[in-house]
């Protein structure tokens, strides 16, 4: 079998990465130690800052952004503190086993898979609260198993409103593709992953500190070594690490966040909510489904269901035509779904290829008509044609 020489990358992550960082990726190692590394991390964190919004301390961990989340658990909390965890996908149930796992007792507020989780049962169960024994409130804010973003801004509020409550987000798909003003939110815990919005390799994740989460961690007694915060907020007063960090990635980091600086945070933020229009729109011509509340889609990735087309089948015709990768359904929903991600270094053209792929595959099926077909792509390009 030949090998794929330009497949494009249409899946929630990891993401296409730009030329200038994957050249900035392949420039030889620096000692971790030196000058030349310090000056780095000082630059890259600086921009950590301005992508987040915050003053507060962002870290960078060599690890996924799973290890970013569990970081922040287990930093934050000791066993048996009592927490909300949020659960309307794969990854808000996973946070669940996470943090049984480390022997915390868990309230769960959920909502079927495709749908937001509902911000006020959020706030009956913090009322209710009298003796302040919620200690913090874990969710994942754009829900990609199911192309759902939840409404983090009403939620933070009332966790705010709790007092004591830290807020615990897993914001690996929302960061860098829409506002996440975590100062201006009061956010405590924002975990995030570099093959995502940040455009670069898998390899590096992200976590942003409140001075509320740090105070938190002195009195936390749940066991951590390599993902010790105090030790990475200890050596980022040096503009160091303190264990070996993946140098060429920050190397590709330094790059991929000098390039969202020039584009600005408004315009990345337009571009992805345009992807998702576009993109969520055209697929009513197409005689398909979004699997997602259509009043909470996710500017990552866009969730379709398939009907009696098996999606499994479907998404491989994709890749073995088109060179297109797409992403499937998770546990339940495979074979029912598939998911097309528009997360990071994606531009209009990306969008025009998957929605004239995924077209053609269905003409090809009988499944719609040339007509379909062509109201497709001029529905998308009413959305991609703002600016």
């Amino acid at each position: 079998m030949a090998i794929q020489q330009k497949l494009s990358l249409m899946i929630p992550g990891p993401t296409p990465v730009p030329e200038k960082v994957l050249q900035a990726l392949s420039k030889h190692p620096i000692g971790h130690r030196s000058k030349e590394f310090q000056d780095l991390v000082e630059s890259t964190t600086k921009n950590l800052q301005w992508l987040h919004q915050t003053q507060n301390d962002v870290l960078t961990i060599t690890g996924s952004g799973t290890a970013a989340m569990e970081a922040g658990i287990i930093n934050a909390l000791s066993k048996g503190d009592k927490v909300i965890c949020g659960e309307n996908g794969k990854f808000g149930e996973r946070w669940v086993k996470v943090a049984k796992e480390f022997g915390l007792e868990v309230i769960k507020i959920d909502s079927e898979w495709g749908t937001p989780l509902d911000p006020e049962e959020f706030k009956k169960v913090l009322e209710e609260d009298k003796q302040k024994e919620i200690k913090a409130v874990i969710l994942t804010h754009s829900e990609t198993s199911t192309g759902v973003i939840n409404d983090l801004k009403t939620i933070s509020s009332y966790i705010r409103e709790h007092n004591t409550a830290l807020s615990i987000v897993d914001c690996v798909t929302s960061l860098g593709a829409c506002n996440v003003p975590v100062d201006e939110w009061e956010l405590d815990i924002v975990a995030s992953g570099s093959q995502k919005g940040y455009m670069i390799p898998p390899g590096l994740s992200f976590i942003a500190m409140s001075q509320k989460a740090w105070e938190y961690a002195e009195k936390s007694n749940l066991p951590k070594f390599y993902l010790n915060l105090k030790s990475y907020k200890k050596s980022l007063l040096n503009n160091s690490n303190p264990f070996t960090p993946a140098v060429n990635l920050v190397f590709a980091l330094d790059e991929a966040l000098k390039m969202m600086r020039e584009e600005g945070l408004d315009n990345i933020f337009f571009r992805h909510d345009k992807h998702k229009l576009a993109m969520s729109n055209a697929v009513k011509s197409l005689n398909l489904q979004l699997f997602a509340d259509e009043k909470s889609l996710s500017p990552s990735i866009t969730a379709i269901e398939t009907g009696d087309i098996d999606a499994e089948k479907f998404r491989k015709t994709i890749k073995n035509k088109f060179d297109i990768l797409l992403a499937g359904g998770q546990d339940h929903l495979k074979g029912k779904i598939f998911r097309v991600g528009h997360l990071g270094y994606i531009n209009d053209r990306d969008i025009v290829n998957v929605i004239s792929a995924i077209s053609y595959t269905l003409l090809d099926q009988k499944k719609i008509t040339a007509e379909q077909a062509g109201d497709a792509l001029a529905v998308a390009s009413r959305y991609l044609e703002k600016s």
